[in-house]
């Protein structure tokens, strides 16, 4: 079965970044996004949803340094449930994403004419610690050339034949379009 969420939209709060007993990074935030669309009667109607989401691993590290509360952001990842007890003793659930790649949409200045620049980072959950590829144009603090992006892999350890990577295309979209 294919399980694949793209979304686009802001930070709702800043990352929330915490790390486990063996070290491997785990970043929690809520992106917000919105669909415009006319009623029956003509009136323009807005619908915002709000999304939980989790990061492990560098991509986890390279959000919480990069984005904060009212970031832009393209996520891309699994849909999944989780459960659990309330303090009420109720079961409780909600569908939250596991994110595997992320693009931060940045607004350039005005002399781009409102132009977007796109840094992407990527990478599949990791079982354990997954290995970091170097990128080949150099580190965080490095800005793409207009119209690319930097791709930060982790590769899962796992015996089993590798997944194919999921490539986002750039995506054209008018500022009017991304929420708040």
């Amino acid at each position: 079965m294919l399980n694949t969420v793209i979304i686009i939209g802001s930070l709702t709060r800043d990352i929330e970044l915490q790390y486990t007993q063996d070290g491997a990074a785990i970043a929690k935030s809520t992106i917000a996004t919105f669909y415009k669309h006319k009623t029956q009667d003509s009136k323009q109607k807005k619908e915002v949803c709000f999304l939980d989401f989790t990061m492990f691993g560098k991509i986890a590290e390279v959000a919480n340094q990069h984005l904060r509360k009212g970031s832009k952001v393209l996520l891309e990842g699994r849909l999944i449930l989780e459960q659990w007890k309330g303090t009420d003793g109720q079961n409780r659930s909600k569908h939250s994403l596991r994110v595997e790649n992320m693009k931060m949409l940045i607004a350039q200045n005005s002399s781009t004419q409102g132009q977007e620049q796109n840094q992407g980072y990527g990478g599949s959950v990791p079982q354990s610690q997954g290995n970091y590829n170097q990128p080949q144009n150099g580190g965080y603090n490095n800005r793409p050339q207009q119209n690319q992006y930097q791709q930060y892999n982790q590769q899962p350890r796992q015996p089993q034949a590798q997944q194919p990577q999921h490539n986002i295309s750039e995506i054209d979209i008018d500022e009017d379009e991304i929420p708040f």
